[in-house]
């Protein structure tokens, strides 16, 4: 079982221990910091690889059962949950050091992610065509939603009132109240839909078969603008100092570097083999999983130079343990 609970039990224990008791947990020396790693999920060969970033070797490949996708964190930033698909399992790790942590049986998670207020995990079931929402502490499901083909990506307002799913079989995105538990409109968005982010108060939309983003009001899901990025635009992405947005086109074999207020491109990044998702390391390193090349790409932004990492077999989704040093919500697109 994933051994959250007891994480979450923890810090409650320490408040109601006397202060000497307090003192003495508190007296070891701290250890020293692990090790900086990558963990990659990759989709087409049933592991993670975890990366020393600093050699930049595979040190480990940990077995799942079928498909791992993605990614989220826990609310107390103490376990890492790796969604596995057509597995219908979540895997936890420790995001420091990739030691395994016991999985749970769920249908079918592709794209999961904690609510900002950490009520809920939402959870997007690709090959079963449902939304799920479980409590994000018991993990026992709330409320299932069937809204259509292929639910993929997905997003949340910061006040966490709403969610946002693109369903890449139905052309559509749909969203949903949080309080009510009930949807709120379902809009034709375009061709294979995939990536979604909150950004200032909009929504912004991959559009595979458009090959560009959207941008979305998201109170009635109308459509404001447009701007053409690469062939299979398909993930989106916000740097940690909010300066880039960049968006990965996995047909193209691009990324693109857009400004966060115009949504202009700034520059290309030739990346081929499938670009999909991405971490940036603090040395500001674009970290790239290659689905079609088995490789990982490391690259520097100022030169667009890369080095490449052989991993597993259609590696997908990717984590930087180096981002836990940030503080406030940290997930896969907000890096």
């Amino acid at each position: 079982m994933i051994t959250r609970r007891t994480a979450l039990s923890l810090p409650l224990a320490l408040a109601a221990a006397p202060a000497a008791a307090q003192t003495m947990l508190a007296a070891p020396a701290a250890a020293p910091a692990p090790a900086p790693i990558a963990l990659v999920m990759n989709s087409g060969g049933a592991s993670v690889s975890v990366i020393d970033m600093t050699s930049r070797q595979v040190i480990n490949t940990l077995p799942t059962y079928r498909e791992p996708s993605h990614w989220a964190l826990t609310p107390d930033k103490r376990e890492i949950l790796i969604s596995d698909a057509s597995g219908n399992a979540l895997f936890a790790f420790n995001p420091h050091t990739a030691k395994p942590l016991g999985h749970v049986r769920i249908a079918d998670p592709y794209q999961l992610g904690y609510t900002p207020d950490h009520r809920y995990l939402a959870v997007n079931a690709l090959r079963l065509d449902h939304v799920d929402f479980y409590d994000a502490t018991t993990l026992k499901l709330v409320k299932r939603f069937n809204p259509g083909k292929k639910p993929s990506h997905l997003d949340f307002s910061p006040n966490s009132r709403w969610s946002f799913h693109s369903l890449q079989g139905s052309n559509a995105l749909a969203s949903f109240d949080l309080t009510s538990l009930k949807m709120r409109w379902r809009v034709p968005i375009g061709n294979t839909p995939a990536g979604v982010l909150w950004h200032r108060g909009r929504l912004l939309v991959c559009i595979m078969g458009g090959n560009g983003i959207v941008e979305v009001d998201p109170r009635n899901g109308r459509i404001l603008r447009g701007q053409a990025t690469g062939r299979g635009a398909h993930n989106i992405f916000y740097d940690e100092a909010g300066q880039r947005l960049y968006v990965s086109n996995r047909l193209g074999g691009t990324l693109s570097a857009l400004d966060p207020v115009t949504l202009q491109v700034q520059r290309n990044y030739r990346i081929p083999g499938g670009p999909d998702d991405i971490g940036i390391d603090p040395a500001g390193r674009i970290w790239i999983a290659r689905r079609f090349a088995e490789e990982v790409a490391v690259m520097d932004p100022a030169t667009g130079d890369y080095d490449t990492i052989p991993v597993g077999r259609s590696p997908h989704g990717i984590f930087l343990s180096t981002c836990l040093r940030q503080t406030g919500e940290i997930t896969a697109e907000r890096l």
